[in-house]
């Protein structure tokens, strides 16, 4: 008898065991590492988003024509998402508050700027690819005028 109370018949036909159960448990455990690998970088790329689309907002809220808005918007973009994901691109929506001429009102208003991007996961060994959209609304200073 064995000291685990076990027969030596018995030790010696579990005596492979282990090694097969390692073998048909690795690739389990290998797609749960790329699992989290991926899932690791689909939040990372997501927080880079939603702060591009910060600093565009930010960035198109201190200009004072559409125009410049929206070119101050897509240079903060790419400095922001270079090299991290590709076809970076920023989308303005301005509601900018005119007053009347010759009112007492000030202007204002809100810019909301939503970046979109297409993040690339084929380093996880298959041809996947995931389209990150992240969204910021920043106010118009009231007593700066924006054409």
């Amino acid at each position: 008898m064995t000291p685990a109370g076990r027969s030596r018949a018995t030790a010696r036909a579990e005596r492979g065991s282990m090694s097969a159960e390692t073998v048909l448990l690795a690739p389990v455990l290998l797609l749960f590492l790329l699992f989290l690998v991926g899932a690791g970088r689909l939040v990372e790329a997501q927080g880079e988003v939603n702060g591009a689309a910060r600093d565009a907002a930010r960035a198109a809220s201190v200009q004072r024509t559409e125009d410049a808005a929206q070119t101050a918007a897509d240079d903060a973009v790419k400095a922001a998402l270079e090299g991290q994901c590709d076809n970076p691109a920023a989308e303005l929506d301005i509601d900018a508050e005119r007053p009347e001429e010759g009112s007492e009102e000030t202007y204002g208003g809100r810019i909301s700027a939503e970046v979109t991007c297409d993040l690339d996961l084929s380093f996880l060994g298959w041809s996947a690819g995931k389209t990150i959209t992240g969204t910021s609304v920043v106010p118009l200073e009231r007593f700066r005028r924006f054409e």
